[in-house]
């Protein structure tokens, strides 16, 4: 492994962490309710919070930041394998170190007290730290239809991948705004998916908050992970391909 690899490894890390503990972060203090301020408050910590590292890191690993967003780039070409393998390890590794931040600034071990119910520090809300679930009040993993909820992340990420597969294209003529383009995708694919799903379209982050629950004793979100993992690995496959597909030359070649 070469240092130019281990750089975009360690920006990727360093992102994806910066990501859960702004967007994640944001979700606790604002709770988990149905509030239109708490919504547009928590779509904005993760846009904003996207279009920061887009400019930050962009430069050195292309600012993935979400193992799907590095699956779809994958299949259309854009990294190696290796690196593929080596960005999702990081932005895992990311989202485990961000989770952990945000539990030790709140002092807890625990995410929910006996009763399932959200935890409180200070008189804070934790929101679950940004917990995942199914249905607007529930960001604990039950509730609500599961596979409605892995549905919406099919979608909600196919979305996003593919505004980014286009922003991000040689082709592309958006010159220094790619990263505010993507980073305004991701604030209403939140505003949208907040009140059903909590709006993963990032493993990762979705990931680092169900692990430190589980370390918790609370079970119920990492049994419910399946839909946050492999919803958004689906919906940024079926992006790659329709956008290669769009974006593939088609005029006939001369001899």
């Amino acid at each position: 492994m070469n240092l130019t690899s281990i750089k975009k490894y360690v920006a990727e890390c360093i992102g994806t962490m910066v990501l859960v503990i702004f967007g994640c972060g944001t979700a606790m203090l604002t709770g988990p309710g149905s509030s239109g301020a708490a919504y547009i408050a928590t779509a904005l910590a993760f846009g904003l919070t996207i279009v920061a590292m887009a400019y930050s890191v962009g430069n050195i690993s292309g600012c993935h930041i979400n193992p799907a967003v590095s699956f779809g780039v994958f299949i259309t070409g854009g990294i190696s394998l290796k690196d593929f393998i080596g960005y999702i390890i990081a932005q895992f590794t990311g989202a485990l170190t961000g989770t952990g931040i945000l539990a030790m600034i709140w002092g807890m071990g625990g995410i929910t007290d006996q009763t399932g119910k959200p935890d409180t520090v200070l008189g804070i809300k934790t929101g679950t730290l940004g917990l995942n679930g199914f249905g607007a009040n529930t960001m604990d993993g039950v509730g609500g239809n599961h596979f409605a909820g892995f549905f919406v992340e099919i979608i909600l990420t196919a979305i996003f991948v593919f505004a980014i597969l286009g922003v991000t294209s040689k082709k592309a003529k958006h010159g220094s705004f790619g990263g505010i383009v993507i980073g305004l995708t991701l604030t209403v694919v939140h505003l949208f998916g907040i009140g059903l799903t909590g709006t993963s379209v990032n493993p990762a982050r979705s990931f680092g908050p169900a692990f430190c629950a589980m370390c918790g004793g609370n079970f119920k979100p990492i049994a419910a992970l399946w839909a946050f993992l492999l919803g958004p690995m689906i919906g940024a496959a079926l992006a790659a391909i329709a956008y290669k597909f769009l974006e593939s030359d088609d005029a006939p070649k001369t001899v």
